[in-house]
């Protein structure tokens, strides 16, 4: 299976290609760039894979949540070249990439043998003083939701249990001085508040979710915004500042 994926959700920029599971994957930190080089890097990896965008079987974006013009522009991509071919498309949980890069920490196995599931909470920076977060499974046959994705003050994000050796990753543990990570501190065994999603995540989760049919029509793909405001108007941002005594 040929596949293509996007995920500009952050101030990162990232393109993969997935040829028969075998995954290419440019990275970038290039805010304000992702209308700029998206396409390109699409068209450089495909070249070095040494396949025609003809050749896709399906295009695959991560969906949100994130910056509102990011996610929008990663989806308008993905749907671009997937009509333009007549290709299905997987939408991917953006929070659910990010949790995957739990997988590259230096931990140790998640219970006797491996076997179990380490559990993830990913959180990303939504600013306006909240952050995006999902609690996330990460197990052999693949990555499980704990729960709904949610956008809320980070002293308010709660685990979905009362154990302890969670694994913590993203910007939203970075954000409002770092008030998550030092709640919940005791709760996770590691937290890497640089992390963010990859679209080499996002292809290997689009690969998994196109194997049991999930890909849908191109016209189908919604964004996932969890909040309908995009600014805070000048009384909430005094408000956020009194309530933070600045």
């Amino acid at each position: 299976m040929n596949l293509l994926a996007f995920e500009t959700s952050t101030e990162a920029l990232s393109v993969a290609v997935s040829i028969d599971g075998q995954v290419r994957e440019r990275f970038e930190l290039a805010p304000r760039r992702h209308a700029e080089l998206a396409l390109p890097w699409a068209e450089q990896l495909l070249a070095q894979a040494g396949i025609a965008r003809s050749q896709l079987d399906v295009i695959a974006v991560g969906r949100g949540p994130g910056a509102f013009t990011g996610v929008r522009l990663a989806i308008a991509l993905a749907q671009g070249i997937a009509l333009a071919l007549d290709r299905p498309v997987v939408p991917v949980s953006t929070l659910a990439a990010l949790a995957m890069r739990a997988s590259m920490l230096p931990l140790p196995p998640a219970g006797e043998g491996g076997n179990e599931a380490q559990r993830v909470l990913a959180a990303i920076d939504a600013r306006m003083g909240e952050v995006y977060a999902a609690a996330f499974a990460l197990r052999p046959d693949g990555i499980h939701s704990l729960g709904d994705e949610v956008v809320m003050a980070p002293d308010q994000v709660a685990l979905p249990d009362d154990g302890s050796g969670w694994i913590g990753v993203g910007t939203g543990f970075a954000a409002a001085d770092g008030v998550l990570a030092q709640r919940l501190a005791s709760r996770f065994s590691a937290i890497d508040a640089t992390a963010l999603p990859h679209a080499a995540d996002v292809a290997r989760l689009a690969a998994q979710a196109f194997a049991r049919g999930e890909a849908v029509a191109a016209e189908l793909v919604e964004p996932a915004y969890l909040r309908n405001n995009v600014a805070l108007t000048i009384e909430e941002q005094r408000a956020l500042r009194q309530s933070r005594g600045s």
